[in-house]
């Protein structure tokens, strides 16, 4: 079977973001018992999934990346600048309690698979996890909110540090996330990290290197921004994100590069990851063009002043903005 990538027609590009499935669903796959929660088995709680995926013991040899990437959104991909947070409790609230066969009547309703919705992008290892962990994890953005409601600074910010220990870090991308197409490429295994290289690591913890077939494409980055509605779930949900404009307008166009040279290499801000927020990012993806002039017009017996400002704006992002 040939080898699909981002650079292959647009109907390859489609069946790649369809196959693009993080969670580890199936078992009729051949070393999905070697991948890091096949190891360790479901996480029980929000501590034991943050240890499922410590990347702590990366910082000893890539603490400039690990810098970067604590910079960047994705450190603290449940939480955000609070609006993620908040975000998903109105799913709770006014998504799944408002949908008559969700399940979901209460806060205690809440499993793993009624989050997934976000969870598919904004915390992937959650599927690594029991149904207790969802029931933390709503518990802690509710007592979040509780506490800014009582002006309680203590416990918002304790709420605020527990949310963002899981989060998108440097084993998603490197271990967990780091292979699509599992049956074609094998599944991501314990003790592996996956980039461009392939030998042996210098790490107790991770020992060996090997080659990730996506780690340079953009489908690294598609499986969480987004082809389109992510119909695998019972409740399809998609936010506005950016790779399906990507293939369908950038790429569908022959365009040469992808997300990793636009927002990692050309950014030169490496694993800090930014995209609107970064003033320099926006200059560089939006072309402003503005002209005003004033003159005067007659209007009846009176003459009254009037200006005209002419406004052109150029999306040159290769792909809709704002995302999310």
């Amino acid at each position: 079977m040939k080898k699909l990538t981002v650079q292959g027609s647009l109907a390859a590009a489609l069946l790649l973001g369809v196959l693009a499935v993080p969670a580890f669903a199936g078992k009729a796959g051949i070393g999905w018992q070697d991948t890091i929660v096949a190891k360790s088995g479901k996480a029980k709680t929000m501590a034991e999934l943050a240890k499922m995926y410590d990347s702590s013991s990366c910082v000893e040899c890539h603490q400039e990346q690990h810098d970067q990437a604590q910079k960047s959104i994705h450190s603290r991909s449940v939480f955000g600048t609070g609006r993620t947070a908040m975000t998903i409790m109105t799913t709770i609230e006014n998504g799944l309690m408002e949908e008559p066969y969700s399940g979901v009547k209460s806060r205690k309703d809440v499993k793993v698979e009624h989050l997934m919705g976000c969870a598919k992008c904004h915390l992937p290892q959650l599927a690594d996890a029991e149904d207790s962990v969802a029931q933390e994890l709503v518990d802690t953005l509710y007592g979040w909110k509780d506490a800014l409601k009582k002006k309680d600074k203590e416990t918002a910010k304790k709420m605020e540090e527990k949310l963002k220990s899981v989060s998108i870090n440097c084993l998603i991308c490197h271990n967990r996330n780091a292979i699509t197409h599992k049956w074609q490429d094998g599944y991501p295994k314990a003790g592996v990290v996956y980039g461009s290289k392939e030998g042996a690591h210098d790490s107790q913890k991770f020992p060996k290197m090997a080659v990730s077939p996506i780690m340079k494409e953009a489908i690294q980055c598609g499986q969480c921004h987004g082809l389109g509605p992510n119909l695998e779930l019972d409740e399809p949900t998609q936010c506005c994100t950016s790779y399906g404009s990507y293939l369908w307008a950038y790429k569908a166009e022959v365009g040469q590069e992808n997300c990793q040279d636009c927002h990692m290499k050309n950014s030169k801000l490496g694993h800090n990851i930014q995209s609107y927020r970064d003033a320099a990012m926006t200059e560089k993806a939006v072309e402003f063009k503005a002209e005003a002039f004033g003159y005067y017009w007659r209007d009846g017996a009176k003459i009254r002043p009037r200006a005209v400002v002419k406004v052109e704006m150029v999306n040159k992002a290769g792909h809709s903005i704002p995302d999310g």
